[in-house]
C-alpha cells in the first residue's frame, strides 16, 4: 500500500476515485502535495445506501464481533504508525511526533472504549411483569471532521458509532483528507462492505450529508457558525445530532499557585497545535499578585520553543493549518498593534511560503479587545490582570461560549470549588486537556450539545428501546 499516493474513497468495501479533485497544501511551504477525490452526491447516495444494506446484519452481529473489528482497526493504526504519521504532517502540519501521537491515540480509542458495556436497564421484574429498557442503534451515521485533529476527532466518532452498532460515513476537512483516505483504504477487509465509508470533497458535501434524509445521525465537530447551519439542516428529517463546537476557553491563575510548577503547563495549554485546540486556553486570568512572575515566565519559555516545519526534529509548534485561518490569525495580529496593546512576545508575522505564525502573548488588553472577546484558534493569547475572584469569574461566565476551562492553585479544593461556579463543560485543575474514551466531553452553551467519549459518548449514537413482558 503507498502512502504517498493514489488517494482513493472508500465506499462499499471498494476504492473509488471522483471526477473532480481536490488539492492538499502542505501548510509549511504552500506547496500541493497531492490530490484528493471530491465527491460527487450520487457517490454520497452510494455510500449511505451501502450502509443502509449492511445496517441490519451490522447492528444483529453482536458487540463481540464489533469490538473485534474495531481493536484490528486499532492495530492496523499502530502497524502502519509511521507512515500515517509522516501523511498527516504533510497536510496538518503538526511535529512529526504530535502525528504519531496522533495516530497512536486513535488505536488506544479503538481497544479502550471498546471495553465499555451498554446498560440495560430492568425497570421492572416481578411475578407478573418484566420491563427492561435497552439501547438500540439508529443507522446510519455521519461523522464530519475539521482539520486540526483530523485523526483524533475521527476516532471520537467511528468507535462509538460501529461499537454501538452503527454504520458510519466519514467526511474528513477539504484541508486535511489524506490521512483519513488511506485509514478508509486499511479498513476495507475488516468491515462488512457499507459499514465504514470515508468520503473526501468539497464544501458542498457537508451541507449533503446534514440535509441527506438516509443519515439517523450527525456528528459534527467545528465551528459554532458551522454547527447552527448542521442543526437547521438536519432539522428537517429530525436527525439525531451531536455537536462539539467552539470555545472561548478561560484558564484562572490563583494568587496561591506555585508559577515555576505550573508556568510550562499553561504555556501549552494555550499554544499545543499552535493554538488550533478548540480547548485550548484563550484567556488567561492572572491574579494580579503572581501576574508579573507569570507573564516573564512564560515569556522566557516561550523563546526556548521552536515554531517551524512539523518535519523538523527541533520543531514543538507548527504552521497554521490553512491559508484562510493565518490570514484571519494575521488580521487578529494586526487588530493588537492597532489598537496600541502591548504584547510580552511574538506580534510579528514574518510573510513566508508557510502558514507561521509566532508565539504571540498580549500584555494585560482591556476586557473589550478582540483578542480577548474573539476566539483566535492559533498561538495567540491574552493575558489579563484580575484581583476580585467573583469579577473574574463573572467575566468568564460572559462568554457565550462554555466549552472547557481551568483554574490553577495551590489549593485544589479551593479551585474545584471555583470550578463548579464555571459555565463549560469540562473544568480542568492544575491541568489541561486531560481526557480519556471513559470521561465524557461537551459544551454548554453555543459550544455545542451532547457530548462525546465514554458511556454518554457511546449513548448518542442509541435510542432507548423499552420491552415490556406480560407473564400472567
Amino acid at each position: 500500500m503507498q502512502f504517498d499516493s493514489d488517494y482513493t474513497m472508500t465506499i462499499g468495501g471498494r476504492g473509488f476515485e471522483a471526477e473532480a479533485t481536490i488539492d492538499v497544501i502542505n501548510p509549511a511551504n504552500g506547496a500541493v502535495i497531492a490530490t484528493a477525490p471530491r465527491a460527487s452526491k450520487a457517490q454520497l447516495d452510494e455510500a449511505v445506501a451501502g450502509a443502509a444494506r449492511a445496517f441490519p446484519s451490522w447492528s444483529a452481529a453482536g458487540v463481540e464481533a464489533r469490538r473485534d473489528a474495531v481493536r484490528r482497526l486499532g492495530s492496523k493504526l499502530v502497524e502502519n504508525a509511521d507512515a500515517l504519521a509522516r501523511l498527516l504532517t504533510s497536510e496538518q502540519g503538526k511535529p512529526l511526533a504530535d502525528a504519531r501521537a496522533e495516530i497512536l491515540g486513535a488505536a488506544y480509542w479503538c481497544e479502550t472504549l471498546a471495553t465499555v458495556d451498554m446498560p440495560v436497564v430492568v425497570v421492572e421484574d416481578s411475578r407478573d411483569r418484566k420491563v427492561e429498557t435497552r439501547r438500540v442503534p439508529l443507522g446510519v451515521a455521519a461523522a464530519i471532521v475539521p482539520w486540526n485533529y483530523p485523526i483524533s476527532i475521527a476516532f471520537l466518532k467511528i468507535p462509538a458509532a460501529l461499537l454501538t452498532g452503527n454504520c458510519v460515513v466519514v467526511k474528513p476537512s477539504p484541508y486535511t483528507p489524506l490521512t483519513t483516505l488511506k485509514i478508509g483504504e486499511l479498513s476495507r477487509d475488516l468491515f462488512p462492505a457499507g459499514v465504514l465509508s470515508v468520503l473526501s470533497g468539497g464544501d458542498e458535501l457537508g451541507p449533503w450529508i446534514t440535509e441527506h434524509p438516509g443519515f439517523a445521525k450527525i456528528s459534527f465537530t467545528g465551528s459554532s457558525a458551522t454547527g447552527r447551519r448542521v442543526v437547521q439542516s438536519a432539522s428537517h428529517t429530525l436527525k439525531r445530532v451531536t455537536l462539539e463546537l467552539g470555545g472561548n476557553d478561560a484558564a484562572i491563575v490563583l494568587a496561591d499557585v506555585n508559577v515555576h510548577a505550573v508556568a510550562e503547563k499553561i504555556f501549552w495549554s494555550a499554544f499545543t497545535n499552535a493554538g488550533q485546540v478548540c480547548m485550548a486556553t484563550k484567556r488567561l486570568y492572572v491574579h494580579e499578585s503572581v501576574y508579573d512572575e507569570l507573564a516573564f515566565a512564560l515569556a522566557e519559555y516561550a523563546k526556548t520553543v521552536k515554531v517551524g516545519d512539523g518535519f523538523e526534529p527541533e520543531t514543538k509548534i507548527g504552521p497554521i493549518q490553512n491559508r484562510a485561518q493565518y490570514d484571519r490569525v494575521c488580521r487578529l495580529i494586526h487588530d493588537i498593534a492597532e489598537r496600541g496593546e502591548r504584547v510580552l512576545i511574538g506580534g510579528n508575522v514574518v510573510p513566508g511560503a508557510g502558514y507561521f505564525v509566532p508565539v504571540t502573548i498580549v500584555d494585560n488588553p482591556p476586557e473589550e479587545s478582540p483578542v480577548v472577546q474573539e476566539e483566535a484558534f492559533g498561538p495567540v493569547l491574552p493575558m489579563l490582570k484580575f484581583s476580585d475572584l467573583d469579577d473574574v469569574i463573572a467575566k468568564v461566565n460572559a462568554s457565550p461560549y462554555g466549552l472547557a476551562g481551568s483554574v490553577w492553585s495551590s489549593d485544589a479544593d479551593a479551585a474545584a470549588l471555583i470550578a463548579s461556579r464555571i459555565h463549560s463543560g469540562t473544568v480542568w485543575i492544575n491541568d489541561w486537556l486531560y481526557i480519556t474514551p471513559f470521561t465524557p466531553f461537551g459544551g454548554r452553551k453555543q459550544s455545542g450539545y451532547g457530548v462525546e467519549c465514554g458511556l454518554e459518548g457511546l449513548l448518542e449514537y442509541t435510542g432507548t428501546q423499552t420491552v415490556a413482558i406480560n407473564r400472567s
